[in-house]
């Protein structure tokens, strides 16, 4: 009776009981071989933010994930191009599986549909996400990069993950900072998009800290996350407009405002996509090569930009759903394949 008068009161309807983390680990195990080469893997990264490695991040891979085989593909054809040029650069391939939508409408990743054709269905999609890191995992020896978009589904893949995004709109959530607090990875916290950097610097604060709060259920505690750091992504500004905040004298102005606040590991990505290019994909090429240039020209930038990250699929531009145009993104235009790989070897050159 108490289920039925809640499901009437909030309008909800509990539609499946979705498996907990642990039960989907126990039925799809990560094999040791596997644990052990992501363990490697955190490692090397987490040396990156610590300054303790002067390699360069480069946070590379399609908006979305949308389909198995073209994402594995993709990553197939990234994997050799990491190896060629791994003495400078550690590239970390983007499997995003949840989609945050400004309206609530469009696409919201594999998690939610498996087949993006059809009808919404969480517990293939948890399914789908899992096998998918995993055999991005197995077939390259890449471990991942996502985005929390929910903080309750991140141990549904966190033993695959080495890097974790905090997007625009949910970075001023508590449950978001604190859940990050608990992550053994490093994790961006992106600027909101009204570019509000203290926003951004407050949830890095947060997530640095240990907490006690409810997480799934139970009362934890976490420790905190010393790698939390910095994701500019641009703004939108009160007409609308997409305003950039990769410049020189961005990266200048953040690097002042972390000193100014007590923050372990000064560290800072830039997303060469999203509002920077104003949703230009090509941009992505010029954006990425004037914060290199930054790096050269400044000391302070140098240590404090850390990597970039790309949208990148194996066909430029997007494409509906339903247009089948195998390995094009369904959601932000991405850079083809061949300026990808090409973009790389520049940014190594560059170092």
């Amino acid at each position: 009776m108490r289920d039925f008068i809640e499901r009437g009161f909030m309008g909800i309807e509990f539609v499946n009981k979705l498996p907990t983390p642990a039960e989907i680990r126990e039925q799809f195990p990560l094999p040791a071989h596997l644990a052990k080469a992501k363990g490697a893997r955190d490692e090397e990264i987490k040396k990156v933010f610590t300054g303790e490695s002067d390699k360069f991040l480069v946070i590379i891979g399609p908006c979305s994930a949308d389909n198995e085989d073209s994402v594995c593909e993709y990553v197939n054809l990234l994997a050799p191009v990491a190896d060629q040029v791994k003495d400078r650069l550690i590239l970390i391939p983007r499997i995003y599986t949840n989609k945050p939508r400004t309206t609530g409408e469009g696409y919201k990743g594999m998690v939610h549909q498996p087949d993006p054709e059809k009808k919404p269905d969480m517990y293939e999609g948890i399914l789908a996400i899992r096998r998918m890191h995993m055999r991005v995992l197995s077939e390259t020896g890449m471990s991942t990069a996502d985005e929390m978009l929910y903080p309750e589904n991140l141990r549904y893949l966190s033993d695959m993950m080495s890097y974790i995004a905090v997007g625009a709109r949910s970075v001023e959530n508590q449950q978001h900072r604190l859940t990050v607090s608990g992550c053994d990875v490093p994790c961006g916290m992106k600027n909101p998009t009204s570019g509000d950097l203290s926003v951004m610097l407050n949830a890095i604060v947060a997530a640095q800290q240990e907490h006690t709060f409810i997480f799934r259920g139970w009362e934890v505690r976490t420790d905190g996350n010393p790698y939390t750091h910095a994701i500019l992504r641009g703004s939108v500004n009160k007409h609308g407009q997409n305003q950039p905040n990769y410049h020189y004298e961005d990266l200048m102005l953040l690097h002042r405002l972390y000193h100014e606040r007590n923050l372990q590991n000064v560290a800072c990505i830039v997303d060469a996509n999203h509002s920077n290019s104003d949703k230009q994909y090509q941009e992505q090429i010029r954006i990425a090569k004037e914060v290199m240039h930054s790096r050269r020209y400044s000391p302070e930038i140098k240590g404090f930009v850390k990597g970039l990250m790309i949208e990148s699929y194996l066909e430029p531009g997007s494409q509906k759903i339903g247009e089948h145009c195998y390995g094009k993104s369904i959601t932000d235009p991405c850079l083809g394949w061949e300026d990808s790989k090409r973009l790389i070897f520049e940014i190594a050159e560059s170092l």
